[in-house]
């Protein structure tokens, strides 16, 4: 029973992967700025998330807010790295993540990574070098690649604080992490709201698309996240987070056929490899763990 309580909140954290996996494309689907993607995105966010969690508005603290500010920056960040550079680079460079959280993580939550884990880690930078060994030519869909790269470094670094975050509050209480989810998209909203306007050429496929991002890849996805973030580590977490930049160049390359340069798709592969990789070996530890524990 506990082993199928703890696969139910990874399967919930795969959800949300594969619901976040569709921002890229929805993103450049859209004839609105990247301010106004995000600002818009974050407030339908903001409706869902009480909807969703209802628990959200219960509780408020400095310490959401602060998770909240973190969570605000990502998102904003990861709208404007993906109206510049392909939305293969702009995932898989945000999928550093888990370097900050390797780094920060002993110093605040006390959770430690093995040296499989560091080793793991290594690939994941070495991939992401590869992106910018080869830089993508601009294109259409992606005009600014560099610029988009380095909002794409910045946005995994706000992610990496935001996931310590979201772990630290839903160990100590579940409402705290949604709550931060809430103050999040509100913070986005807000601080996007200045550049949004005007709104007048927005077309009905517009709206639909931004409202599609805010109820359902963010509102419904954290909501699987925030479930899951009570029972599984940060790291754990945001490595079962890999889903998305499998899926992300997929959706990307099927609606608008956008290809990855050489160097990039490298880059994907390497990443890639290395998450296979370790997801075989931890099952593999996992089993061997289980048939200890129920050894005679």
């Amino acid at each position: 029973m506990a082993v199928s309580g703890h696969l139910g909140h990874l399967l919930r954290v795969i959800a949300a992967a594969a619901l976040f996996s569709t921002a890229g494309t929805a993103i450049k689907a859209t004839s609105l700025g990247s301010w106004q993607v995000a600002g818009l995105r974050a407030g339908f966010a903001t409706a869902a998330v009480l909807v969703f969690l209802p628990e959200a508005r219960r509780r408020f603290s400095i310490r959401a807010a602060l998770v909240g500010i973190a969570y605000a920056a990502t998102v904003i960040l990861f709208v404007q790295a993906n109206k510049l550079t392909t939305a293969a680079s702009a995932i898989f460079i945000q999928s550093t993540s888990p370097l900050y959280i390797l780094l920060l993580g002993p110093r605040l939550l006390g959770e430690r990574a093995r040296g499989g884990d560091i080793k793991f880690l290594a690939v994941i930078a070495a991939g992401v070098v590869l992106f910018f060994v080869g830089l993508d030519p601009p294109v259409a869909t992606a005009p600014d690649p560099l610029l988009g790269n380095l909002m794409a470094i910045a946005s995994g670094f706000t992610c990496g604080l935001m996931m310590l975050g979201l772990r630290w509050l839903a160990r100590e209480e579940h409402a705290g992490s949604a709550s931060a989810v809430f103050l999040g998209n509100l913070f986005a909203f807000l601080v996007c709201l200045p550049s949004m306007w005007p709104l007048t050429h927005a077309a009905l496929t517009d709206w639909l698309l931004v409202g599609y991002l805010g109820v359902f890849q963010i509102g419904l996805a954290y909501t699987f996240l925030t479930r899951a973030l009570v029972h599984v580590s940060a790291l754990e977490a945001a490595l079962l987070l890999f889903v998305e930049p499998v899926f992300s160049p997929l959706w990307a390359f099927l609606v608008h056929a956008e290809r990855p340069g050489t160097f990039s798709l490298l880059g994907c592969l390497v990443i890639l490899g290395a998450t296979i990789a370790r997801t075989i070996r931890e099952t593999h530890r996992a089993d061997v763990v289980q048939v200890g524990e129920s050894a005679p």
